[in-house]
């Protein structure tokens, strides 16, 4: 398989496995920081189990400062994604945390050399209008610590994904240890009150190891063969999906504004991905 299909093909799995996380966390009674703290718990152990010795290799855990932002992208990007799903509506989270899409075009010049072209920014532009379309009825006004923390999750999103785009060899052990430190960060906070119900268990041991681990690895992986914007222009099928996810297990039927919206941004990650140049062909991550 062509190399830049192939890396399209594996965000897109992890983008899909992503979008189970909203109405993960909205199913349990858990705090957010509780949350968290298991989730991560479960996604450090799948990760070092999936990946084995690779993540301790010395060459992929050495501490420079770019390994050192991915934990921290990582780790703020989870924690405050949580916390913001907590506080505001579900599609309010997802949606304001895709502003992150705005930050990776613009310093993908600055930080990773790709350039920024002009299709780029058209295909977003009409991306974000789908979204737009996608929540009417749905974007809430209230909740604005809620929002905020979104904006502040968008604004470590896109930290981590040029990061990670440009620190390939370190990427698999970066999401790893980003894991690990987040749950140990927030164990704290939450050590008055471990117990957990066997709902919010199966939830949590859910979102861990197929909602964190396997996406993220999906998501390196494919993050080796791709660009960055094309990267987090395919990931915005994880709110696309999110409906989707709703009315299986909810039976809540998306709007006709929805199907819209969810047209459009199918249509420009499409056209933006055949129109698309192969990126730098860079090795798959160890």
């Amino acid at each position: 398989m062509e190399p830049r299909r192939k890396g399209i093909l594996l965000i897109v799995g992890a983008a899909l496995l992503w979008s189970t996380g909203g109405i993960g966390i909205k199913a349990i009674a858990d705090s957010a920081l509780k949350v968290t703290f298991y989730r991560s718990l479960f996604a450090a152990v799948a990760l070092m189990l999936f990946l084995g010795r690779g993540v301790w290799a010395r060459r992929q855990w050495k501490s420079t400062t770019a390994f050192i932002i991915a934990i921290i992208s990582y780790g703020g990007c989870l924690t405050s994604f949580v916390i913001a799903t907590k506080w505001t509506t579900a599609a309010n989270a997802i949606f304001l945390q895709y502003a992150g899409v705005v930050w990776v075009l613009l310093f993908s010049p600055l930080v990773v050399r790709e350039p920024m072209r002009t299709r780029d920014a058209v295909a977003i532009t009409v991306a974000f209008s789908g979204m737009a379309l996608f929540f009417v009825g749905r974007f809430e006004a209230h909740g604005m610590a809620g929002n905020a923390m979104a904006l502040l999750s968008s604004v470590f999103f896109a930290s981590l994904i040029l990061v990670l785009r440009r620190e390939q060899r370190a990427a698999q052990a970066a999401v790893t240890w980003g894991n690990v430190v987040c749950a140990l960060a927030v164990l704290p906070f939450v050590a008055h009150d471990l117990a957990l119900t066997p709902r919010s268990f199966a939830v949590l041991a859910f979102l861990g190891i197929f909602q964190i681990a396997i996406a993220y690895v999906l998501f390196v992986r494919g993050l080796a063969f791709v660009t960055a914007t094309q990267a987090s222009l395919t990931g915005m099928l994880e709110p696309v999906s999110n409906p989707v996810w709703v009315f299986l297990f909810l039976g809540e039927k998306p709007s006709v504004f929805a199907i819209a919206g969810a047209l459009v941004v199918l249509a420009a990650i499409a056209g933006h991905t055949l129109a698309g140049e192969p990126a730098m062909d860079l090795p798959a991550p160890d």
